[in-house]
């Protein structure tokens, strides 16, 4: 039986969301440019809709591509902030502030696009 608090690889992460997809964990890369305005609202905005709509069930990590620039390249990263969502699958990236609550809803997939 395998230990439920060992790290998980990318692939064993990936297999664990798709069976879950109602309790999907959310993983998340939000990338900044030092400690700006812009960068602390962005880092709010998105808490706050982490804590309304995915109580326990995120992992956000924040990435100041001042002191980790090569994940900025790796990742290719032309604007901040931006947020990379990696899981639940697809992939989506989000670039601004995180202000309009309505457009990163749609862009977590926790909301459908309204016609």
């Amino acid at each position: 039986m395998k230990n439920e608090d060992a790290p998980r690889s990318k692939s064993e992460e990936f297999e664990h969301a798709l069976q879950n997809r109602e309790e999907a964990c959310y993983v998340l890369r939000l990338y900044i440019a030092g400690n700006t305005t812009k960068s602390a609202n962005a880092i709010l905005n998105l808490k706050e809709i982490c804590e309304q709509r995915l109580k326990g069930r995120y992992r956000l990590e924040v990435i100041d591509i001042y002191q980790q620039p090569d994940a900025a390249r790796t990742e290719q990263i032309i604007a901040t902030p931006t947020l990379i969502k990696t899981l639940p699958a697809p992939m989506r990236r989000i670039i601004g502030d995180l202000s309009k609550t309505e457009r990163i809803l749609i862009g977590l997939d926790l909301k459908k696009l309204e016609k």
